[in-house]
């Protein structure tokens, strides 16, 4: 069993008295009391080991604090990676499908520049009625898949969404409006997939 300071120091105090007789010491000795030295060793081993243990705790809490910080700034890059890939994958989706989507609006240009001409009557309106259902479910499916038409009449005129064909004097639109779209433009997202072509007021 391990002996406290005060056990010690009783038994070192026994020990004197056994062997040198308990008034063999004059007051003024230069012998040194034993139990004094245990107990000053015994408060530096002490003090030696906590500052040991302070010294451990110091360098392990900094280096925690060191992982955490690794560990936080990864989990970050990690979130901003998927964020990029994802957004990444979106845009070439987007691309691929306005691809495919492309080559069926001149279909729609035809369709609806026929309609332009429809029948008021006769057995040639039944029929332009089919023709007409047909281009309007063209036009579903293609919105469907993200396709949407401008409507840029009136506006100001845009060169990154527009595409101007000719320029001329216009008494119902101010200078660099759109004063008729020649070919519609269509967006695919937030991206442009073909831009309209209009006219414009001088």
């Amino acid at each position: 069993m391990k002996k406290n300071k005060d056990q010690i120091k009783s038994e070192i105090e026994e020990t004197k008295a056994d062997s040198l007789g308990e008034n063999s010491l004059d007051q003024d000795s230069d012998i040194a009391d034993p139990a004094a030295e245990v107990e000053l060793d015994d408060d530096g081993l002490i003090e030696d080991q906590v500052e040991v243990l302070r010294a451990a705790l110091g360098e392990m809490t900094a280096k925690a604090e060191e992982y955490l910080d690794g560990w936080q700034r990864a989990r970050a890059d990690f979130a901003n990676y998927k964020k990029r890939v994802l957004r990444e994958n979106t845009e070439i989706r987007q691309i691929a499908r306005g691809e495919v989507i492309k080559q069926y609006l001149d279909i729609a240009d035809d369709l609806r520049r026929a309609l332009q001409e429809k029948p008021e009557s006769g057995e040639e309106e039944t029929w332009a009625d089919g023709i007409e259902i047909i281009y309007q479910k063209l036009r579903s499916r293609l919105e469907a898949e993200g396709l949407k038409p401008m409507n840029p009449l009136g506006e100001v005129f845009d060169p990154n969404i527009h595409e101007a064909l000719m320029k001329e004097e216009s008494e119902e639109y101010e200078s660099g409006h759109i004063i008729e779209v020649m070919q519609e433009g269509y967006w695919i997202g937030d991206k442009v997939l073909r831009p309209a072509l209009v006219r414009i007021a001088a």
